[in-house]
């Protein structure tokens, strides 16, 4: 999949091409389901299947004292996305500017002339140009003019077994109770928090269990408390220790939240990987996969019943992540 970060970037033969409009968050599986049906129609025509998606968020443009939570990153977004088919990702930057376009403008210059459209794909509650003055009628009458058919979808794919619809909105709820497991369902993949590795207060490594520490850039921070997942090394940057381990899922013990045995007033997000001796992570961009939740994290009084707190924990990340029990 091809990812243009503007209209100069995309190649001027593309089209003809089927296009679709989302913010996309968390690329959960009614996502997923509509955009691997797009890109394969599209492919039966001989057509091009493309997403346009924004970056940051609308609602932190225009409100940018109350952004949205999103479940993920713009990365994490964009590898969703090429999982689904599509030929080709327009990640717009959004400002201002760019919505005080008309919707005959946004229409004109990023669907016919940018991308080359024969076929758009909007829900029926999409609303776009300047005032949100765009609608799905407006888009039906801009191509009849300008020569493109609209395809209008109901609902954004297909719901589970209890009949609720996959939403991005239903992801936040399990995330927040602590639900990852659920959350994974919906989203159709572990959830992910990806940062870079920094120093911590190396307590850990006092009582047996150095951790990693991970400064969250992208993914939504979940209900605090102990987790069970896999801590993938994405990019060493120049660590020469970590370099070899990139690509590896490896399984840990994950922490979020405050550590209140040791008085801690700070978020902070950790992992103990499990069977690892001596792992010099430092400046690694990494990821945190969230498998299940255990516990909340509590004031356990003292080091020494903190400590049998976490070989507890370790025991259960184990047996959560399918991994044979220690002798």
């Amino acid at each position: 999949m091809q990812v243009w970060r503007s209209l100069d970037e995309v190649p001027s033969d593309l089209g003809p091409t089927v296009v679709t409009i989302g913010n996309f968050d968390g690329v959960h599986r009614g996502h997923r389901a509509v955009l691997s049906r797009m890109a394969a129609d599209a492919r039966a025509q001989g057509l091009k299947a493309v997403s346009i998606t924004f970056d940051p968020h609308p609602r932190a443009v225009h409100d940018p004292a109350h952004p949205p939570v999103l479940i993920t990153g713009v990365d994490d977004r964009l590898e969703r996305l090429a999982e689904t088919g599509l030929d080709g990702v327009l990640l717009v930057e959004y400002t201002l500017d760019f919505a005080m376009q008309t919707p005959e403008e946004f229409v004109r210059n990023y669907l016919v002339d940018g991308l080359g459209a024969a076929v758009v794909v909007v829900g029926r509650d999409t609303k776009f140009g300047r005032g949100n003055a765009g609608d799905v009628d407006t888009l039906k009458e801009l191509g009849v003019r300008l020569g493109f058919a609209v395809e209008v979808l109901a609902d954004a794919g297909d719901t589970d077994a209890r009949g609720r619809r996959w939403s991005s909105t239903w992801v936040r709820e399990l995330l927040d109770d602590g639900k990852v497991a659920e959350a994974s369902e919906v989203l159709g993949c572990p959830h992910r928090l990806r940062g870079v590795i920094v120093h911590g207060d190396k307590r850990g490594r006092t009582i047996g269990f150095p951790t990693a520490n991970l400064d969250v850039s992208a993914g939504m921070i979940p209900r605090h408390g102990v987790y069970a997942g896999w801590l993938t090394v994405l990019d060493a940057h120049g660590n020469d220790r970590a370099a070899h381990l990139v690509g590896t899922p490896m399984p840990a013990a994950i922490s979020v939240g405050l550590n209140y045995t040791v008085g801690g007033e700070s978020l902070r997000v950790e992992a103990f990987v499990i069977d690892a001796d001596d792992l010099d992570l430092y400046d690694a961009s990494v990821a945190f996969d969230l498998v299940g939740w255990r516990r909340p994290m509590l004031d356990f009084g003292s080091l020494e019943a903190l400590t049998e707190a976490l070989e507890e924990d370790v025991a259960w990340s184990r047996e959560a992540l399918g991994l044979p029990v220690k002798g």
